[in-house]
Order: C-alpha cells, then structure tokens, then sequence
C-alpha cells in the first residue's frame, strides 16, 4: 500500500486523480492540500464523489505530506509548485508533478516558452512520464513529470514510424482539437459557454507551449524533427483529437502502417491501432486511459495522416500519472487505470 499526498486537488486534473486513485487497491489518499480551498470538505466541492472520500483540504506544507505520504502528487500550474517539489525530493519522496517545470531538458526551451526556470537543476533527474517511451526510467527515477495532454496524442500517433525514420523529420505538422476541460478550472471568456458553444477556434497558432515537447519526444529516437503545431478549441468537455500529417519516405499501404504500428505498440495496454478504414473520435475514449490511432496515406501526396484520440483528463494527465505511479512503485502498470470507456 502506498500512502499519497495531492496538492491542488480541487482543479480538474487533480480530482480526476483522486478519482482514479480511490479504484486504486494499492494506494490510499492520506494528505490534501491547497490554497484557496483550505478548509473545504472535497466531496462539497465536487459532490460526485460524496460517499466516496471525507477529507478536508489542508494548508500546503510539503513537510506534513512528506510525514503522511510515501509519494506526492503536484497538480499545480508550472512554476508554481518548484520549490515544493524540491522539498519533497529533498525530503527522500517519489514526486508526480503535473507542471510543465520539469518536461523539458533544455532550460533555454522552457525559458523561451515559460519564464524564468524555478528549479533548474532539477531536470536532469526528472523522467518525461510518457511509459511507451520511457517505461524503464520512471521505473528507476524519483521525479516524474507527466506529459502535456497535447504532446501525448501528437507523439503516440507519430512515435512509430519516427522510430523507424520512414517520414520526413522537417514536415510534420499537428492539428488537434480539445475540449474545454483542456484550459482549467478557471474563469476566462475563452472557455465561457456562450463564447465556446456551437463554435470551433484555432489559438496558439505556431506558439503553444506545447511544442516543443512534441519535438523533444519525437526526436528521442535520434532524428531532430521539426514541427507545425495548430490546437483548436471544441465545445465538448472532455476529448483531443489530433491529425497528424507526415510525409513517407516510401510507399507504404495502409494494412503495411497498421501492422507496423501494432508491432511497435506490442504489448502496450493502452494504445489501440484501429484496423485499415477505421478511425477514432474522443467519444470513444472518454473515461479510459487509451489512446485509439487510425491510419491512412494520401497516395497522390505520399503523406501518412494518423489520427489519435485521448481523454485529455486521463491518458492526457491523471490516467498517464497513475500509469507512472504503478511503474515508480513496483505495481501492475494497468492497476487502477483500466476502466473502460463510458458511452453514450
């Protein structure tokens, strides 16, 4: 059994963790802390899980979790919880943090897209939590940072034939969709119902944060790739859907990529290649911790188009962070996060 601390629970990400963590056999939730929720009862803020959970949301103090919690959970905006999460590594705990602080390896990068690094010499230590990739370091590290939700739609649905170098590295190019979930739980006129609904909009174009991961990623197999990224937001909830376009080295038929796609995901509990003509929709996923991919080639263009769908909130944040926990701690990978999808 391992005991686990949660700070910033209250935000989508965070009690979608705790949701996931309650079906979890081998973990057992022994500290909440937060900030502007200090003092609230969790199952009052979000009554779905009344019954489920009686804790009151305390003051963060990484030394009281450190004292109730054998593992941390940072569920915090970048930057905000670095010096935290220092004191929780300095302080002997295995730390899962949901910020963007330790993603990325080179500090210009993040600098260039965040601020000023607060912790620099962290990032060397800390594992990119995407298992299909990285599955034997988080087994052996201590601080794990789960991938955007962005970059892991966009890197499972390239990551094969990047690793078998049968695609142009300087053409690819990223158009997703995500539901509005995406953005938070803060209050903004972008996610405001009357502006989001019945309509669809690009943002970030070439500029989203999330980039530069897609390109960290995708060049880990030794090939540096080049990217166009474009995210769009949808009036839906939950859900991303990413087309990803490539351009083939050689002519590949579509029954040629989905085998090759499944040998490369072989074994992996969460990745389902669709069979030839087949593609995703979030719906499909929503709930789950999979990540469907469907394949096709514009043969006029010699381009591969695979298309990927996530739940943004599960395999694109809390789902990935139990996935990694189980790896850090020695569990079934697929231990509390392998629910099925719900429908409708």
């Amino acid at each position: 059994m391992t005991k686990i601390g949660i700070f910033g629970a209250a935000g989508y990400g965070g009690i979608e963790l705790v949701r996931m963590l309650l079906a979890h056999p081998e973990a057992e939730i022994t500290y909440i802390g937060g900030s502007s929720t200090v003092g609230k009862n969790l199952a009052d803020l979000y009554p779905h899980l009344t019954g489920a959970i009686d804790m009151t949301i305390q003051e963060s103090d990484v030394a009281v979790a450190a004292e109730a919690a054998d593992l941390l959970f940072f569920c915090l905006p970048h930057a905000v919880g670095a010096a935290m999460v220092a004191e929780a590594i300095e302080a002997g705990r295995k730390v899962i943090d949901f910020s963007a602080d330790y993603r990325l390896k080179d500090v210009a990068t993040y600098e260039a897209y965040y601020e000023t690094h607060p912790a620099p010499e962290l990032i060397e230590q800390a594992v990119y939590g995407l298992p299909e990739l990285h599955r034997e370091a988080i087994v052996q590290t201590q601080l794990c940072a789960v991938p955007g939700c962005y970059p892991t739609g966009a890197t499972l649905a390239l990551a094969p034939v990047c690793a078998k170098g049968l695609i142009d590295p300087n053409r690819i190019i990223f158009d997703s969709k995500s539901g509005t979930s995406g953005a938070g739980k803060k209050l903004s006129e972008t996610v405001h119902h009357a502006e989001v609904n019945e309509s669809l909009s690009a943002y970030k174009v070439a500029a989203h944060r999330h980039e530069p991961e897609m390109v960290q990623e995708l060049s880990f197999f030794g090939e540096n790739v080049c990217v166009t990224f474009t995210p769009h937001l949808m009036p839906i909830t939950r859900g991303i859907l990413t087309t990803a376009y490539a351009e083939l080295s050689k002519d590949m038929s579509v029954p040629e990529l989905v085998e090759l796609y499944r040998d490369f995901y072989d074994g992996e509990r969460f990745v389902q290649v669709l069979d030839p003509g087949k593609l995703p929709g979030v719906k499909h996923v929503t709930g789950s911790n999979n990540c469907h991919i469907g394949l096709a080639v514009d043969e006029d263009a010699g381009r591969l188009v695979a298309v990927s769908a996530i739940d943004n909130l599960v395999k694109g944040l809390a789902g990935a962070a139990v996935q990694c926990m189980n790896l850090m701690c020695g569990y079934p990978e697929e231990t509390g996060v392998a629910q099925y999808p719900i429908w409708p």
